[in-house]
Parts: C-alpha cells; sequence; structure tokens
C-alpha cells in the first residue's frame, strides 16, 4: 500500500476540521487534500523516470513549512521517493547528495537557487523548483495550473519510500533505503504504543528533514487524524503560548530532543499550570541530561518519556506510556517496541547475560533495505541471521530497559581497558557546576588511547581540572577516569543535537603529545 494512502484514509470525514494551525492561518483536511493533490499532478506531468529500480526521486532542500510538509505528502502522492535534506547544508554537501541519490527534481530555497543551478546541472537534476516560507517560489505556481484532484499511485509495501541520510557524526553521510512498509508499520505501532486519541493535539517544533520530526511526530499526527499545532521553528515562548492556548484544538503532545527540554525548563512560566493540559513529552535524537530529567516533572508534573531509534531503523525502544506498564526511567530508552527484535551480543557475536554491555542488533519491519549504491557496507551491517548492526553499545538492566552506553566508535581502549564513555559522563554530569560533558579518547604514547573530558560549566560556576579530576577518581577505577580536563563555551552538534565527538577528537587530538606516563 502507497503510505500516503493509508495517512489519508485516518483522515476525519468532516473535512473541514483543523489539520494544522498556524500562526498566518489554519489548514484544514480538505486544504490538505487538495494541495497535495496539485503537487501530484505537477509531478506526474514532469513523467519522471525511475532509476536503478527505485522510484524517481525528489530532493527538498527547503526550510519548514506546511508547503514543505505538502510537497513530502505529494510525493508520496505520486509514488516517487523522498529526499529531505538539511537546508543549513552548503553547496559541498548539497553536491554530495545529489551526485549520490541522482534525484529526478530537486526543490530549494529562492535565496539559494543562484548556487543550487550549477550543483543541479553537474547531477543532471532534470527538473529544479523553488520553495520559501511565505508561499513563494516557482513550486506553487507551477502546481496552482494543476488539477486539485488525484488518485494516489499503486505502491508495492517494499517500492521505496524515502531516502534518508545518516547524521554522519562519525563519518560521511549514506543513505538509508526505508520503504513504504518500513514507515508504515512503524507509525502504526507508535501510535498503539504511546495510546494516541481521537483528542490529541502535537505541537511541532522539529526540523522536518529528519526522522524524528518528519516521520515520527507527523505520521502520528496524520495517521491518527489529529491536528498539529505547527511551528516553523523552535521558540520556546511561542511552545509555552501553544501548550497554554485554550482555544481548541488543545494541545496535549510535545515532541523534543534534549536540547529543546533544556531551553524550556528556562522559559518563565513553563510550569505545572502551563503544562495542566498536556498528556505526553516524548524526548529523542540524542540522550536526556540526567539533570533535564529530574528537574522537568519537578517544574512542570510530567515525566519525559525517552525513547531510542535510528535513521535507518524508525523506532526501536521506548519508556512506557502508560503507568500499568511501569515507571519512566531516566538513562534508559525502555524496552523494545512490539514487533521489534533486540539482543546485545559481545565482539564474537555471542549473547551477553546479566546486563553486561555490548553491541545492539535488532531486526523488525521497520528495518531499513540498505545504503544506497552501498552494497559491501550494506552486507556488513547486518548478521548472517539478518539482524541489523545498529553501531550502538549497550545493556540490558535488571528491569529490562536498554541502557544505552555509547556509539561503538565512541569506544576508547586504553591500556586494553574498554571504557565506555556514556558512563563516565553520567558521572561528570552530575558533579556540581558541570552543565554537560562528552568523553573521547585521543592518541596517546602509552595507552594506546587517553581519556579526555570536555565540560560545559553551568552559569556562574568556574570548573578547575584537578578537583574534577579527583572527583571522578571518588567515583570510578583509575583507567576510566579522564587524564586531562577541557571545560568549552559548548559542545558541537549537529542539527538533531547530537555531540559530534568527531570534531572535539579532532580539536584534542594532540592532547598527550610529547607526554609519557601521563
Amino acid at each position: 500500500m502507497n503510505l500516503f494512502t493509508a495517512l489519508q484514509s485516518a483522515w476525519p470525514a468532516t473535512r473541514q476540521d483543523a489539520a494544522i494551525l498556524t500562526d498566518s492561518g489554519t489548514w484544514s483536511w480538505d486544504d490538505l487534500d487538495r494541495a497535495t493533490a496539485m503537487v501530484a499532478n505537477l509531478l506526474e506531468s514532469l513523467r519522471l523516470h525511475e532509476r536503478d529500480d527505485h522510484p524517481p526521486v525528489v530532493a527538498a532542500h527547503v526550510d519548514k513549512s506546511v508547503e514543505s510538509l505538502v510537497l513530502y505528502l505529494a510525493t508520496l502522492r505520486a509514488g516517487c521517493a523522498w529526499l529531505p535534506l538539511n537546508p543549513a547544508c552548503r553547496a559541498a554537501e548539497l553536491n554530495h547528495f545529489l551526485s549520490d541519490a541522482h534525484p529526478a527534481v530537486l526543490v530549494c530555497r529562492p535565496q539559494d537557487q543562484e548556487w543550487v543551478i550549477p550543483l543541479a546541472a553537474h547531477s543532471q537534476v532534470g527538473h529544479l523548483f523553488t520553495l520559501g516560507t511565505q508561499r513563494n517560489g516557482s513550486l506553487l505556481a507551477h502546481a496552482a495550473l494543476h488539477s486539485d484532484e488525484h488518485a494516489p499511485a499503486v505502491r508495492q509495501p517494499t517500492d521505496l519510500a524515502a531516502i534518508l541520510y545518516t547524521s554522519g557524526t562519525t563519518g560521511r553521510s549514506k543513505g538509508a533505503l526505508l520503504t513504504h512498509s518500513n514507515l508504515l508499520s512503524n507509525a502504526r505501532t507508535l501510535l498503539r504504543h504511546w495510546d494516541w486519541r481521537h483528542d490529541d493535539c502535537l505541537v511541532h517544533a522539529l526540523p522536518t528533514f529528519h526522522i524524528h520530526g518528519l516521520f515520527v511526530a507527523c505520521h502520528c499526527a496524520l495517521l491518527s487524524g489529529t491536528p498539529m499545532r505547527w511551528l516553523n521553528a523552535f521558540d520556546p515562548a511561542e511552545v509555552r503560548a501553544q501548550i497554554q492556548d485554550a482555544q481548541a484544538p488543545r494541545a496535549t503532545v510535545f515532541m523534543g530532543v534534549p536540547t529543546l527540554y533544556t531551553r524550556l525548563l528556562q522559559t518563565p512560566s513553563f510550569d505545572t499550570q502551563a503544562t495542566a493540559h498536556m498528556r505526553l513529552f516524548i524526548s529523542g535524537s540524542a540522550p536526556l541530561l540526567p539533570a533535564t530529567f529530574d528537574a522537568f516533572p519537578r517544574q512542570t508534573g510530567h515525566t519525559i518519556l525517552e525513547r531510542y531509534g535510528m535513521s535507518e531503523t524508525g523506532m526501536l525502544c521506548s519508556n512506557p506510556c502508560r503507568a500499568s506498564e511501569g515507571e519512566r526511567i531516566g538513562g534508559t530508552v525502555g524496552r523494545p517496541l512490539p514487533g521489534v527484535g533486540l539482543r546485545i551480543v559481545d565482539d564474537h557475536g555471542k549473547h551477553t547475560e546479566d546486563g553486561t554491555p555490548g553491541h545492539v542488533e535488532v531486526q523488525g519491519p521497520n528495518v531499513f533495505q540498505g545504503y544506497l549504491g552501498l552494497p559491501e557496507q550494506t552486507a556488513e551491517s547486518f548478521t548472517a541471521d539478518g539482524w541489523f548492526r545498529t553501531g550502538d553499545v549497550g545493556r540490558i538492566e535488571s528491569h529490562g530497559h536498554l541502557q544505552l552506553i555509547g556509539r561503538a566508535k565512541d569506544l576508547v581502549i586504553t591500556g586494553g581497558l574498554n571504557v565506555y564513555p556514556a558512563e563516565v559522563e553520567g558521572h561528570l554530569d552530575r558533579l556540581s557546576g558541570v552543565a554537560e560533558s562528552a568523553v573521547i579518547g585521543v592518541p596517546h604514547p602509552d595507552f594506546g588511547e587517553g581519556v579526555v573530558a570536555v565540560l560545559v560549566a553551568q552559569a556562574g560556576h568556574a570548573l578547575q581540572e584537578p578537583a574534577i579530576v579527583q572527583a571522578i577518581k571518588q567515583q570510578l577505577s583509575g583507567y576510566k577516569c579522564p587524564k586531562r580536563v577541557f571545560v568549552v563555551d559548548e559542545l558541537p552538534r549537529n542539527a538533531m543535537g547530537k555531540v559530534q565527538k568527531n570534531l572535539l577528537r579532532q580539536r584534542f587530538v594532540n592532547t598527550f603529545q610529547a607526554r609519557t606516563g601521563s
């Protein structure tokens, strides 16, 4: 089934009801249906051709807007595959995506058209349109010439629906191939697990070029036929206003990355009164700081639900939504979702027991088909019995929840002993004056790698390296303790809030140069 058909079938029979509320007006379900039909008809009029046995690819290098969501839905409706790109990426990055994915259509921001044109020509993109946030650009002008009725293209469950490029925190981005059934099965599972109700309303403040904001957030609302309060960009005061607004439909669900929750906690009047009508706060895309998890219920009366997913798999695990299923436990991402298989194995592929850390492997209908144009890397990413190697390291706690310890590539091996950064970071983050931390390994002449901690201080606090090292030595084995501590203004992050440890390793690579016995 075409994913769009499944989404459309859930929309309310009363098509004049509000589907998306913005600061400039309201979109009804009928508006959404007619707009996606016109853009789908435009795409079909281009007579696009399949490439490498994949549907034609429509790439979008645009800012978040309801119109960009319309373009996504219209792409599915026309039977094409969607390629969302971060509008912040520049020429060299965009050139990589275009030359790798070979889209038939590229939509960019009007202000970028001049420098995008030669890149599109170089990659032989057949059609280039523009789309702005003020309903401007050539895409809508051309779509307006087409009918507002359209029969969705027929697609098989295993047909390609989207290409998502990995975040690239440890290397060059790879295009993950996701099918209609991958996306639909995951969305249906989330609706059930998170008890999505007919009277829910999502405050949407996430970007839509990533799996979190586009597939998790939008699919949940669209597949349940419930409205969204739409923000083109995150603004903590505006989020608070949307949540507190008593006008129907009232907000009940919010999804964010940890950084958004940190900023919400610093927002005046974001408290129990403002959030009284909220049902669920969900966090993902990066680890939630313990201080944020602990402070949120004290300030709002709500406990954040943390979950775990990847571009290649959609959502894999979630803390419980219902109180009857147990508590939401900070520092964990919950249990595997229904239909998702998850196991922890050692370096030799043998199952670990009793909470021993190991490599996280998963399988299920949500797991992607492979990496675009990379058959060898695809084969390496799956075990002989078909499980996907996530690249994450974790352990199953006694209560059955998964605790992620870090990326396998971030593992520090010092003097032949394994140090899991997340364990050290957990202790550092609880020290007085520490806002957040990142632990990395850099070359060391004696130990192979030396443990380095990079800290951000809380406002008004001065962190001293000797005091930090001494405090950690009281809590951890000596080999796990940082040999050096650096304080920075902020940690480098990608667009979804993940710390880019590769950049930290580059910055501090010479820390132990010409030092011995450190």
